[in-house]
């Protein structure tokens, strides 16, 4: 939003430099304080990680105010026609660079060593430690990745919604349902249960009443958790 707003730089193009930022922020951020808190029991990681990001939405208040923002693009009124269908523009491309970024990371953890040691230390922390791997700088490369795709949802979800820093807890909710249905661990999971959810709750606006998009997402998550507990595409435990 800001390299939107002060240099007028299209949030597709500076999804790159926003993903570098944060990936920098997380590294840093988990090499030199969550690290510290891996062996210690789950729910004084989770207060950790609610502390933070206590502190960065509170800044963002600080910083911007909070009131609704939004980015306006030469394309933001386009169409495209695909035969008898007339997509938005806008929403095109942001899920066309969804889909890249999914696509990208599958292919980082399933095929190149430093996603496969990645996917080693999340399977058997001790069997990685054991054959050498250095576990502490493998999480915060993790954790780097994680900031610098947040990144680049958010420099697309621009495109989408008005900004605000209370958006924030709305989505990560969302975000929860997406990968549970999706299946825990499964990267085309989340796409597949991203789509579906999106999916539902469309349809659930333009045939009842948009307030009930929220119903049918937590309908569907209920559904999937009865039939198939371990997500669409998630392997049993």
């Amino acid at each position: 939003m800001l390299l939107a707003g002060v240099l007028g730089l299209d949030p597709i193009l500076a999804a790159p430099v926003v993903a570098a930022v944060l990936f920098a922020f997380g590294w840093v951020l988990q090499r030199g304080l969550v690290n510290r808190f891996v062996e210690r029991p789950e729910h004084m990681q989770f207060i950790l990680l609610l502390g933070i990001a206590t502190i960065i939405l509170n800044a963002m208040l600080m910083l911007f105010g909070p009131d609704s923002r939004n980015v306006m693009v030469p394309y933001s009124f386009d169409t495209v026609e695909i035969g008898p269908l007339l997509l938005d523009a806008v929403r095109l491309r942001a899920g066309a660079g969804a889909i890249v970024v999914t696509v990208a990371l599958f292919a980082f953890f399933r095929f190149s060593r430093t996603g496969k040691a990645i996917r080693a230390c999340a399977d058997n922390p001790l069997g990685a430690r054991v054959v050498g791997l250095n576990i502490d700088g493998l999480y915060a490369l993790t954790f780097g990745i994680g900031a610098g795709v947040v990144g680049i949802a958010g420099a697309l979800m621009t495109l989408l919604v008005d900004s605000r820093p209370q958006l924030a807890p709305e989505y990560t909710l969302l975000s929860f349902i997406i990968v549970i249905v999706g299946g825990l661990g499964s990267l085309p999971g989340a796409l597949l249960g991203g789509m579906l959810i999106g999916f539902s709750e469309a349809m659930a606006g333009f045939l009842l009443d948009p307030s009930l998009k929220s119903l049918f997402s937590y309908g569907v998550l209920i559904v999937v958790l009865l039939l198939r507990p371990q997500g669409l595409l998630g392997k049993r435990s």
